[in-house]
């Protein structure tokens, strides 16, 4: 059994511990309020975006965009010059440990998802230095190039990011972007997500099967599609509609990368939260137990040294008894 001053010893660190614990329990908490205030403060925003995009490709349904894979002549595009589909996936995971499973989690969906692709196939670039370190070392085909850090995203930071990103799929370099994010459902359960990024989906924006025939695409009483009724110009876009649709999907991926980035930290923290609250609930059960040996200990120690006494004091009396 250890001593007293093995046991206090022990007591003190646990509680220097505690103290580190809670601080990074307080501060994540900050954190992670701050992270949802954040994306609520921006999604009317983004919101508004989706919606000019929506309205876009509702009134002008011939246009055509490398954002959403189609061609100039209007068909899908397909596979790359090798034949194979290239796939992006941006990772989101932390800069940090001590965030309980969170990065595992990012991790063992990582190796679901490739575990069947061949390096030709896919191509990693991940958001925190932790991941990137992480997944490196295991072999994955990570993009070295793409080196951004996780803590305290902001728009500056998604707009880097997407730039790098947007560039890269529309020179071809990558026929499919995907994100790998943590989104938090609720205060105790999170999900990793994996979402298509780029090409988008006409039909995520507007019902084609629903939607009206736009005004100035609807049939005359001569019963040709071609014939305009009202004016042709009810929907004056300048430059053009190409011009200004590609500039919106371009804000709206920033947008939707930045969204990711703040989820992710929040979910981040609140993982944090929840392993830094367990580590202060355990040290106060380990002082609990250490209290109760340390007092049998030092109850162990005044009843020998009690005995002691009392048996010198026979000794003694003895002694002087024989004398």
């Amino acid at each position: 059994m250890p001593s007293a001053k093995e046991i206090k010893s022990s007591m003190r660190g646990i509680r220097d511990t505690m103290k580190i614990t809670k601080a990074m329990y307080m501060i994540s908490t900050i954190k992670m309020r701050k992270a949802k205030h954040q994306l609520e403060a921006t999604e009317p925003y983004f919101y508004g975006l989706q919606e000019a995009m929506s309205s876009i490709l509702f009134n002008f349904p011939t246009i055509r965009s490398r954002y959403f894979g189609e061609t100039e002549g209007g068909e899908d595009e397909g596979t790359n010059e090798s034949g194979t589909v290239k796939k992006g996936y941006i990772v989101l995971s932390s800069d940090r440990g001590l965030a309980g499973a969170y990065n595992q989690n990012v991790f063992k969906v990582i190796e679901n998802l490739v575990k069947d692709m061949s390096d030709e196939e896919y191509e990693l670039m991940v958001v925190g230095e932790l991941g990137l370190h992480t997944l490196a070392g295991r072999g994955y085909n990570v993009n070295q190039d793409f080196h951004y850090t996780a803590t305290e995203p902001s728009l500056e930071r998604a707009r880097l990011v997407s730039e790098n990103l947007i560039k890269d799929f529309y020179e071809g370099k990558y026929d499919e972007l995907h994100v790998v994010y943590t989104r938090m459902i609720n205060s105790m359960e999170t999900t990793v997500e994996i979402q298509q990024l780029l090409p988008l989906k006409r039909t995520d924006f507007i019902d084609m099967e629903n939607a009206k025939i736009p005004r100035h695409l609807r049939k005359s009483d001569t019963g040709n599609l071609g014939d305009i009724e009202g004016d042709p110009n009810e929907y004056l876009i300048e430059p053009s509609p190409q011009v200004v649709l590609e500039e919106i999907v371009r804000n709206y991926v920033i947008g939707y990368i930045y969204g990711t980035l703040v989820q992710a930290t929040a979910c981040e923290e609140n993982s944090r939260m929840t392993a830094m609250k367990s580590a202060t609930d355990n040290a106060k059960d380990m002082l609990n137990v250490l209290t109760v040996q340390y007092n049998r200990v030092r109850q162990a120690a005044i009843t020998q040294q009690i005995t002691e006494i009392s048996s010198g004091a026979r000794a003694l009396k003895k002694n002087k008894e024989k004398s």
